[in-house]
């Protein structure tokens, strides 16, 4: 089995080493293939592979205008919105590392994402400036901001003076009418180079940005084209179309969604935020079935039982679902196989840029299971103590992971690369078992990251928040088993001698400082917390404790 992964490494990594691809270069190639192809469609309002790579390159000679050299890292804290996509285009045609960050953040977290990263450029929407205009006026970095409505016909446009931006600062609208005649900037930039840096969090609390390069993206995204290729290719390129509602700045919402789509040629209708009552309407709208879907299990479970959902006639809406970002419920595999939709799941990290483990759509299925290793990757089972000696089949060990799209490095932090990438194996964390099939089932996390409707919260970041709070003595986060968002977050609290505090103002401290899918929604107050003979809190103990409550 072995020799086959390694054949099938090889095979990989010379073939797309042959492309010799960057990333822009996807976008050029969909330009020149489908020119009149409608790329993006926003509430209605719709831009062409052609318009779409030309106000690219006319953002790209914006940015060097205003500065931005080839390695400059520019802020992306956008939407999934056509923005996003120009503003990372033009970022990659510039020469700069697009740094993709969470709209949620709070301007805490941003601030220290900006101390990491020192971007040479930042670009924001008006939804959120208010929250983000003193951080961002502190950092010196140079502003870029748009009107998200900017891009939806009927709507007023926008101006730099509405929105009341500092002398220094652009609008967005304003740079792209600068640029009278664009032409791709001259800039030497090679599959190695670093494209793009996307946040993950970790053991220690503090976030990590793992650095992909063009070769990676492009990599990653062949590999997810080639998940159901047959299938897909059976559907009319002319009516190809996706649903971008996982968002881009994350490494799944990306590659599976963004990315994907644009080498695609698919129309992408593009969701900023997820409603269900809006994603069922705009379903309704959509003329042609969705050839790709990507999805985790929470918005799933919320399609499948909406009460419209029977009436959509949901199979001849979507051709294939991928599901990730959690482990999907057997009970919702088993409700979309009897609905007739095609599914599979499969697994990746912020570190391996694309799928590197997936279910297959025919033949073998087997509920539970995250899958087997994709063409590409080659995959391990070592002992959790030595992290070397391969386990036998069925016994659970740390996964770890080779393929040619592993992550660079982490940004400036050789000291987190080294502890994850170790003679060209990435060492994931994730605790697994294989059966004798070749299938593989997660059991554990070495790490202590909950995932929660399909976002990772690392429950460090949460318990140093808590710890902030003038009234807690002790506090540790864990992952508690939930219905519907697959994890939800609880914080137990030791109080400090003689305090009193409820569990509305614990939670309402939180939203002051995590993005909202971070904030505990379950607090519990404790007069000890478990701990080891050498002082540590016992997270474990404490999360086998609330698995035991769901399993009586």
């Amino acid at each position: 089995m072995e020799r086959l992964w390694e054949k099938n490494y090889d095979f990989w990594y010379h073939s797309v080493n042959f492309q010799r691809m960057t990333v822009q270069d996807m976008l050029h190639c969909s330009a020149a293939v489908a020119p009149d192809k409608v790329a993006t469609d926003f509430f209605g309002t719709q831009i062409t592979y052609y318009q779409l790579r030309l106000l690219s390159i006319k953002f790209a000679q914006a940015l060097v205008k205003i500065g931005v050299k080839k390695g400059g890292r520019v802020c992306l804290q956008l939407p999934n919105s056509p923005q996003f996509a120009i503003a990372y285009f033009g970022t990659l045609m510039a020469g700069g590392i697009a740094t993709l960050m969470n709209p949620l953040y709070t301007a805490d977290e941003v601030n220290q994402l900006i101390s990491i990263t020192q971007p040479n450029a930042f670009i924001t929407f008006d939804m959120i400036l208010p929250n983000q205009r003193d951080v961002l006026k502190q950092s010196g970095v140079t502003v870029i901001v748009t009107k998200i409505t900017d891009f939806i016909d009927g709507f007023p446009k926008g101006s730099a003076q509405e929105l009341q931006l500092e002398k220094n600062w652009h609008y967005f609208s304003d740079l792209l009418d600068s640029i009278d005649e664009a032409s791709v900037p001259k800039i030497d930039i090679s599959p190695d180079d670093p494209a793009i840096i996307v946040f993950t969090g970790g053991t220690t609390g503090a976030p990590k940005g793992a650095v992909h390069s063009h070769y990676n993206v492009v990599g990653a995204t062949i590999s997810t084209m080639e998940v159901g290729k047959y299938f897909i290719d059976l559907m009319p390129a002319e009516t190809r179309c996706n649903i971008g509602v996982m968002p881009f700045f994350h490494i799944a919402g990306h590659i599976q969604c963004f990315t994907w789509g644009i080498f695609r040629q698919t129309t992408m209708y593009l969701v900023p935020r997820f409603d269900i009552n809006e994603f069922i309407n705009l379903l309704a709208r959509i003329p042609h079935k969705i050839t790709y879907f990507f999805a985790v299990p929470t918005l799933l479970t919320a399609l499948i039982n909406h009460p419209k959902a029977k009436e959509l006639a949901l199979d001849k809406k979507f051709g294939l679902i991928l599901s990730g970002g959690a482990s999907c419920p057997v009970p919702l595999i088993n409700k979309m196989k009897d609905m007739g939709l095609f599914y599979i799941e499969a697994w990746g990290m912020t570190e391996t840029c694309g799928i590197g483990i997936s279910t297959p759509i025919f033949g073998i299925k087997k509920p539970g299971s995250i899958g087997i290793p994709m063409q590409e990757s080659m995959i391990k089972i070592v002992d959790l103590e030595d992290g070397k000696t391969e386990v036998p089949m069925g016994k659970p060990g740390e996964l770890i992971f080779k393929s040619p799209f592993i992550m660079q490095e982490y940004w400036n932090n050789k000291e987190e690369t080294a502890h994850v990438l170790k003679d060209g194996w990435l060492y994931t964390g994730d605790v697994v078992t294989m059966d004798e099939d070749g299938f593989i089932y997660i059991v554990d996390r070495k790490k202590d990251m909950i995932i929660a409707g399909g976002y990772n919260v690392y429950p460090s970041e949460i318990d140093d928040v808590l710890l902030k709070h003038p009234k807690v003595d002790k506090a540790v986060t864990v992952g508690v088993p939930d219905t519907y968002r697959g994890e939800t977050v609880k914080a137990f609290i030791v109080l400090k001698e003689g305090e009193v505090a409820t569990e509305g103002e614990i939670i309402e401290y939180c939203k002051q400082h995590l993005a909202a899918y971070k904030v505990p929604k379950i607090i519990e107050f404790r007069k000890e917390l478990p701990m080891s003979s050498v002082g540590k809190i016992l997270r474990k103990v404490l999360r086998e404790e609330e698995i035991k409550k769901v399993t009586k």
